[in-house]
């Protein structure tokens, strides 16, 4: 199994899919011969050309549209939003025809495109550039939002969101581009759109996270095992649309106490979700409230107040000890 980030782990994925299937084409601003601005798209126009890999033009919406209608014809576009913050220009083409083409056709057409968009924090990077956005999609019926937290996830559920009948929107943490490296097979894996990864066993309290914060979880697992003794069970939910209820209900009915950690603006969030169905399906096997730990309702600041906002472990340990002294 050879060593990659994620973005080699992502570029691989796209390296591979486009040798297996003709119909693969990639899109977006500046990933031709300049290759991204964050180098995922490395290598993919010397080897397949402008007709695969095509540079468009600074307009979202013509980026979305153009990917529509590929994939009405039959291609399997995977379009690129530089940035998630960005995403807004090409909401019209998203929810209102991606997303509903399979309903208004009455399951006749079906639109198998990928929307990958660099998200998240954690780069100090300007204005629209570090938005956490993923819950507006969970939101929006006929869309399907992967979020992967390492280069092992990323190169199967990019597979799995290319090979899906349906708009998948992908949903890259660029905090983790580079940050570490996970040994990747060799061989082509898919993980399930829709399914959460237990990623440790516990019986004490449960942990859900997706994406970049998936880190500060385990760090806080890590403290709460060497200083409390208490070993967290943690739940990566990979996919937030279609969530992966009974993987978290299963847990927490074990452990009867849960926290939940997302990057993302609390009010409305995909962990206000979580504990929805929680409250809805385990709500007798609590023994405490469950608590969040987000990031707040504005939006994401500059430079010298961006780590403030991001969660991290010392806040997710926080959270943990005042659910288990409850």
């Amino acid at each position: 199994m050879p060593e990659m980030n994620m973005a080699k782990a992502i570029n691989l994925a796209l390296h591979e899919a486009m040798d297996r299937d003709s119909r693969v084409i990639v899109m977006g601003e500046d990933i031709g011969p300049d290759e991204g601005v964050f180098r995922v798209t490395e290598g993919l126009w010397k080897k397949h050309g402008e007709k695969r890999v095509i540079d468009t033009p600074l307009a979202e919406s013509g980026i979305v549209g153009a990917a529509i209608g590929m994939a009405l014809y039959g291609l399997r576009p995977v379009a690129e939003i530089q940035f998630a913050g960005f995403e807004y220009y090409a909401f019209h083409q998203i929810e209102m025809h991606a997303g509903r083409y399979r309903n208004r056709t009455r399951g006749k057409l079906t639109v198998p495109m990928v929307l990958r968009c660099p998200s998240g924090g954690g780069i100090r990077a300007i204005e629209h550039h570090s938005e956490s956005r993923e819950a507006i999609y969970a939101h929006s019926p006929g869309l399907k939002v992967v979020i992967p937290s390492g280069p092992r996830s990323a190169r199967a559920l990019l597979h799995a969101a290319i090979q899906d009948p349906d708009p998948v929107i992908y949903y890259e943490p660029k905090a983790l581009y580079r940050l570490f490296k996970e040994n990747v097979p060799e061989t082509i894996e898919t993980l399930p759109i829709g399914r959460a990864q237990v990623i440790q066993e516990g019986s004490e309290i449960t942990l859900i996270s997706y994406g970049a914060t998936v880190r500060a979880m385990i760090d806080a697992a890590e403290i709460l095992e060497e200083e409390d003794g208490v070993k967290a069970e943690m739940i990566d939910l990979l996919s937030i649309a279609p969530l992966d209820t009974e993987t978290i209900l299963n847990s927490v009915r074990k452990t009867g106490r849960c926290v939940v950690i997302h990057e993302g603006p609390r009010t409305c969030g995909i962990g206000s979700e979580v504990v929805a169905r929680i409250n809805e399906g385990a709500l007798l096997y609590l023994e405490a409230p469950i608590k969040r730990v987000t990031g707040y309702d504005v939006p994401i600041p500059y430079f010298a107040r961006e780590k403030a906002y991001l969660p991290d472990g010392d806040k997710v340990v926080s959270a943990a000890r005042e659910v288990l002294s409850f």
